[in-house]
């Protein structure tokens, strides 16, 4: 059975697909309840910041700082430095990610500050951005910065 926390980021995550972006979703759980939900909407909003995590982060609002001390991000897609760093800097301890090996973000960064990096390797995920890449490869680039 699957984690429904991590579902609940594929959903996000397929939404993205169907709005035409990039197919990766994220959301923030404290006390079992998810705060935060988000996609990937760099597309669709033109942005340059709106990363899954970010978009999950942004509309989770203003939270006090230890409630991010107590939360657990899920994400479809390992983070990059931008999110990462988000990650470091609001202090959340656990990241689950759906998978890394269509792109390795900074995990040993964030293992490396004391955080707890759980990865699935999920094969939805897998499968999901696998196909994304084949089929758009000029957005996949531009996400990533090449």
């Amino acid at each position: 059975m699957r984690d429904p926390f991590l579902e609940a980021a594929i959903n996000e995550a397929k939404t993205g697909l169907n709005e035409g972006g990039i197919p990766i979703g994220s959301v923030i759980v404290h006390n079992n309840i998810i705060i935060g939900r988000g996609h990937n909407k760099r597309i669709q909003k033109g942005s340059v910041i709106l990363h899954g995590e970010m978009d999950a982060l942004e509309n989770a609002g203003r939270q006090n700082a230890s409630v991010y001390k107590e939360s657990t991000l899920y994400t479809t897609l390992s983070p990059c430095p931008m999110c990462s760093g988000t990650i470091l800097l609001y202090g959340i301890p656990k990241v689950v990610i759906g998978e890394h090996q269509t792109f390795m973000g900074e995990e040993d960064l964030l293992r490396s500050r004391g955080v707890e990096v759980i990865v699935l390797n999920d094969k939805e995920c897998i499968a999901m951005m696998t196909k994304f890449i084949t089929d758009k490869p000029e957005l996949w680039n531009e996400d990533i910065g090449v």
